[in-house]
């Protein structure tokens, strides 16, 4: 049994669950979201059950970012599982392996490790996921609150402390949610681009090392995009910045680091991104 594992037994049959996800990511910015997930966390009444929030917006928006940050806000533990195009339900729920010894050991996803722990689970990018995958969740999103699975002939009922997130980029489906699933991710929670002094909060609070100026320059340059539409994000303007900053490093600070910044805003998003510098 690796460290990183603990064992369950649910009835008769032994489960290994995985640890909590663990990374420094701090939310700046943008309250409102914040509130508007909590909200829908949030059970009001012995009969209520938390709502199965969706968060929408752009890659690189800082998704997965806010709903990390609202589950410590509840101090709950934080379990990531990040869909694929491949992802199957056993993946998803229960995975049946080959132990050392030759026989069958079954692991618990994230998922259901945040299930069994009462945690919260961020399904990330989930509109990447075919429909038989999603299928194998519907009773887990309403009011049924539990799984099945085949593969060990279990059914796993969600801890009352569950909470689910479902992150989707607005530019990115590669499968069309079905309806019946659709109606079970709600709220939807929309994330745009945050303004120009949330940037630059964001910014330090990632790259706290890197010169103000560079940092101004970037920041002017994201703002600039957004407003011609593009799809560059703050997650961009973070590469732009930490390249940059490498890169005045390595030269000893003996070069023109506005020139540097335009190298490092074209090595980041391809030449076209040049038009929206200084």
């Amino acid at each position: 049994m690796s460290e990183h594992e603990s064992r369950i037994t649910i009835d008769g049959v032994e489960i290994a669950l995985g640890f909590p996800d663990e990374f420094p990511f701090h939310w700046v910015g943008q309250q409102d979201v914040l509130d508007q997930l909590l909200a829908a966390w949030l059970v009001v009444d012995q009969n209520d059950i938390p709502l199965n929030p969706r968060l929408i917006g752009k890659p690189g928006v800082g998704k997965t970012t806010l709903a990390y940050a609202a589950a410590k806000k509840i101090n709950q533990p934080v379990f990531i599982y990040q869909c694929t195009m491949d992802t199957r339900p056993e993946d998803l729920l229960i995975t049946p392996v080959i132990n050392d010894k030759g026989g069958i050991r079954y692991v618990a996803s994230s998922l259901v490790t945040a299930m069994v722990r009462g945690g919260v689970c961020i399904l990330d990018e989930g509109n990447r996921m075919s429909e038989k995958s999603w299928a194998s969740l519907a009773p887990l999103l309403d009011a049924r609150r539990y799984i099945e699975s085949i593969v060990a002939g279990l059914k796993v009922s969600a801890h009352p402390d569950f909470r689910i997130c479902i992150t989707m980029n607005d530019d990115a489906s590669t499968f069309e949610v079905p309806e019946y699933i659709h109606s079970r991710l709600q709220p939807q929670i929309y994330l745009d681009f945050p303004e120009a002094n949330e940037e630059m909060r964001i910014l330090k609070e990632n790259l706290p090392f890197v010169k103000e100026d560079i940092l101004n320059y970037v920041v002017a340059f994201l703002q600039r995009a957004h407003m011609s539409q593009e799809s560059y994000t703050v997650r961009d303007g973070i590469n732009i910045a930490r390249y940059a900053a490498k890169r005045l490093e390595a030269l000893n600070g003996k070069a023109d680091w506005e020139a540097i910044l335009r190298q490092s805003i074209v090595m980041t998003l391809g030449e076209e991104a040049i038009t929206h510098t200084l």
